[in-house]
């Protein structure tokens, strides 16, 4: 069984490549290009070599690309360390520096000297220096009929002494990261810049243009891009934010493409893609649809309601929700998209299918019916299993990270929770360390606005959630406050010393004894207590139990997928935020019975949408007056200024901020978003309607240049025809 799971990965692939192919579906590893795609890249057009790509001898594109702030991807331009990313990627820096004052969203920010670029402290960006298979080094443990936590603990052990001894620089970090639910690993050696500046973003009309409502929806028009600049020591090494520090001589900076796309050209993005399950079960995807994401969507859809609601009439509130509304209504849209794009390309029935077709083949094989015999069965059973709790974990999860109160009593509890196992005499340092990570938290936090989420998410909340899964505690409080959302909230927020920064230090500032009895008085932190403690004993210790189950037969589910499949699908690792590598080409789509979307949009669609004073589609007067101009200088083509386009790319969250690149290597756009109908490729990437959403890079050159005037940043690139 072991010798099945280490077998190294170019035989399973020379296997599969005698079959059928899927040539723009997949999220490959760099450094398996030049045995794994490369042939397949270059009959869809590719131009350059794998080695071009991925190269630990010189510079090459891997070089150019950054994991930014470790939740998005950024791509070096020019050969003085100027970044590009999405604005959305950048919106929670361009906020912080944004006062009602001085509105960096509302009204933009070009930093037009070096001087004027500003410090992001705890943003960072992250190169990969060279990746490395260790499959054999950290299973070398691993012994057949071992528990999950056993073979964890073996593996532990060998990554950690692997970690000591690779070869690596001392400024130089090392991660480990499991591939094909744990049937292989692969080490990361990493260089991480903490040194990142605000360098320009564009109008949160421009880069924001469209909003919620055009969020995962094509046809797109929005600017969504922003730039910072990574600054290191003299040295070239990373280095703390200093005055002193210089900006970035990167290994490789991309060159700029002014050229565009058409129809059918070959295309690729690089980046750091989030997460994927592309191979669950049946029961799986199901349940991710119609169970699981149903409640997500439930819980985020009344909470951004009442958000929106507020944010429309008051211009502090809309600042202060801003980032948070974004955050909220991204995935609220995603999972709806996702649950309507399984259905439409019967997702749930086309993995039947393929289950059935491999029960069929184990079956005609007395190995593999020997070895993988009831996986599939008893895995999707584990699935069914686990739906009652794995739903009221969403609720619950959904709940604390929605009602704003709930997530201070949260932080307040682990605080105290934090001091309790470090001992009293660190009370004072620590409640000084967890005064300062809250100041930023009340800043942006409205008691008027939360009070409201917290009724409707209650009543939603108890509705959802069974009583057995609730916990009694949690249901006396309920009772008592006449099983209603707004009796209890209207209770909680009168009486609670969480609703603002002033009471919340006035409450912590008492002694440690007297801050631990009250924590129990007060009814925000009692009611987190109660509903925390009936999670714990009600649902988490299943939920536990039954994952374990699941990921130990998921994981021999994917051996024997690779190993009874091959020759009928071909394999390539979920993403878990590594670089990867996926390509595609120009196209189009029809996502409905006589619907046909084009793969381009210009400026053009930007003024038909356009609304006057409309938060989201308002329009600068600045762009008005170029577009009526056709002012649009070397970046137009035949009178008109291309916005947008798509393609076939196999992306998901971690994408955003992506190089879209042309045959060549040249960057021809900035990956942002995908199409609603497609959003389901994180489960189930279907190429007939899965689509990234890139801003074509002559826009974003044009509003740097034409519209905001920073041209000394359009001298730092290398734009290429």
């Amino acid at each position: 069984m072991l010798q099945r799971i280490v077998k190294p990965l170019l035989l399973l692939v020379l296997i599969v490549q005698t079959g059928r192919t899927y040539a723009t579906e997949g999220m490959w590893l760099p450094q398996l290009l030049s045995t794994l795609n490369e042939k397949e890249m270059k009959g869809m057009g590719m131009k350059i070599n794998a080695s071009d790509i991925y190269n630990i001898n010189k510079g090459s594109l891997k070089d150019a690309i950054v994991s930014f702030g470790g939740f998005c991807t950024a791509e070096v331009i020019s050969n003085q360390g100027l970044l590009l990313t999405n604005h959305h990627c950048g919106y929670d820096a361009i906020q912080k520096h944004s006062t009602l004052q001085n509105n960096f969203l509302e009204n933009g920010f070009w930093a037009k000297s070096a001087v004027e670029e500003l410090p992001n402290p705890g943003l960072t960006a992250t190169f990969i220096v060279r990746i490395d298979d260790v499959t054999k080094s950290a299973l070398q443990d691993v012994k057949g009929g071992m528990s999950e936590k056993e073979r964890q603990s073996a593996i532990d052990k060998r990554l950690n002494e692997i970690k000591q001894t690779v070869r690596k620089e001392s400024w130089q970090d090392v991660m480990v990261k499991p591939f094909f639910e744990g049937n292989q690993y692969f080490l990361f050696v990493t260089e991480t810049y903490k040194d990142v500046r605000l360098v320009g973003a564009p109008p949160s009309s421009i880069g924001k243009f469209g909003s919620d409502t055009d969020n995962w929806v094509w046809p797109r028009h929005t600017g969504d891009f922003s730039m910072f600049r990574i600054y290191a020591g003299k040295d070239g090494r990373p280095a703390p934010y200093s005055g002193d520090n210089v900006p970035l001589k990167p290994k490789y900076a991309l060159p700029i493409s002014m050229k565009g796309v058409k129809q059918n050209d070959f295309t690729m993005v690089l980046g750091f893609p989030g997460r994927t399950n592309e191979y669950l079960p049946s029961e799986g995807v199901k349940q991710t649809v119609e169970v699981l994401d149903a409640a997500k969507v439930e819980m985020r859809d009344a909470a951004l309601k009442i958000m929106d609601g507020y944010m429309r009439k008051d211009a502090q509130i809309k600042i202060q929700y801003a980032a948070k509304y974004a955050g909220t209504a991204n995935y609220w849209k995603k999972w709806m998209g996702e649950m309507q794009g399984v259905k439409q390309t019967n997702g749930i029935g086309k993995k039947q299918q393929y289950e059935a077709e491999y029960k069929q083949l184990l079956q005609a094989n007395p190995v593999w019916k020997q070895q993988y015999a009831g996986t599939l069965d008893s895995l999707n059973g584990y699935y069914r299993q686990i739906q009652p709790y794995a739903q009221a974990r969403d609720y619950y999860s959904e709940l604390v990270k929605n009602v704003e109160l709930f997530t201070a009593s949260d932080r307040l509890i682990s605080f105290l929770n934090d001091v309790h196992e470090r001992g009293e005499g660190q009370f004072e340092t620590l409640r000084q360390q967890f005064l300062e990570s809250m100041q930023p938290f009340y800043q942006n936090y409205n008691a008027k606005v939360d009070h409201d989420i917290c009724i409707s998410l209650m009543d939603i909340y108890a509705k959802g959630v069974p009583k057995q899964y609730a916990g009694n505690e949690y249901q006396q409080i309920w009772i008592e406050n006449n099983k209603d959302g707004r009796t209890l909230a209207d209770q909680l927020y009168a009486s609670s010393g969480l609703t603002s920064m002033d009471k919340l230090k006035s409450f912590i500032q008492q002694p440690y004894n007297t801050v631990v009895a009250q924590m129990w008085k007060d009814p925000a932190t009692h009611l987190v207590m109660a509903m925390r403690k009936g999670f714990v004993e009600n649902v988490s210790k299943p939920l536990s139990d039954i994952q374990s189950s699941i990921n130990n037969l998921q994981r021999t589910y994917m051996q024997a997928q690779m190993d009874v499949m091959a020759g009928k699908k071909r394999f390539y690792p979920d993403a878990n935020s590594t670089l990867r590598v996926t390509y595609g080409k120009v196209d189009g789509y029809n996502p409905r019975d006589a619907i046909h979307y084009d793969f381009y949009t210009y400026l053009d669609g930007v003024m038909e949408k356009y609304i006057p004073g409309d938060y989201e589609f308002d329009v600068p007067a600045k762009l008005i007056e170029l577009y009526k101009k056709k002012d649009y200088g070397r970046y137009g083509v035949n009178g008109k200024m291309p916005v947008c386009f798509i393609g076939s790319n196999h992306s998901t969250g971690g994408n955003s901020g992506s190089p879209a690149l042309d045959a060549y290597g040249h960057l021809v756009g900035l990956n942002f978003d995908r199409t609603w109908e497609g959003t389901m490729s994180d489960i189930n990437y279907d190429p007939s309607i899965c689509r990234n959403i890139m801003v074509d890079i002559r826009y974003v050159l044009f509003i740097v240049d034409k519209y905001a005037g920073c041209t000394r940043l359009i001298d730092e690139m290398k734009l290429v025809n």
